[in-house]
């Protein structure tokens, strides 16, 4: 019989070694991953504001006044459906502007009040 001390395994220093190897690649891909959801996230918003800003202006010029409302687009068939702002998640929190002279929408923004990767504030967008 084989002592103890020849025992298979492994020892605390080299469970230590490789958890410590582990948090580190961690450390370092998991900031990766998190810019790389956001860069996605505003790849879609910039898709979404193009779509609705296009549907504002095929309303206004087919009907020869802006629409009162999102939803306009939608029961008009300009729009299959709102789409969500990717950053707030929500198809609610869109900010309409109004067009100059009427009281129907001119333009849309994100209702985010946060910043981008480049440093513009999403509602600016």
């Amino acid at each position: 019989m084989r002592s103890a001390r020849f025992r298979r395994g492994f020892t605390i220093i080299e469970l230590i070694v490789v958890m410590t190897i582990i948090a580190t690649l961690a450390a370092i891909a998991v900031p990766q991953y998190q810019k790389a959801v956001l860069r996605s996230r505003e790849s879609t918003l910039r898709s979404n504001l193009l779509v609705l800003r296009s549907a504002i202006e095929e309303y206004s010029y087919d009907k020869q006044k802006p629409a009162q409302s999102l939803q306009d687009l939608v029961s008009e068939g300009y729009l299959y459906r709102v789409p969500d702002d990717p950053i707030t998640g929500s198809n609610q929190t869109w900010k309409v502007a109004a067009e100059e002279g009427t009281e129907g929408i001119g333009t849309v923004f994100s209702g985010s009040d946060k910043t981008s990767l480049e440093g513009t504030p999403y509602s600016k967008w």
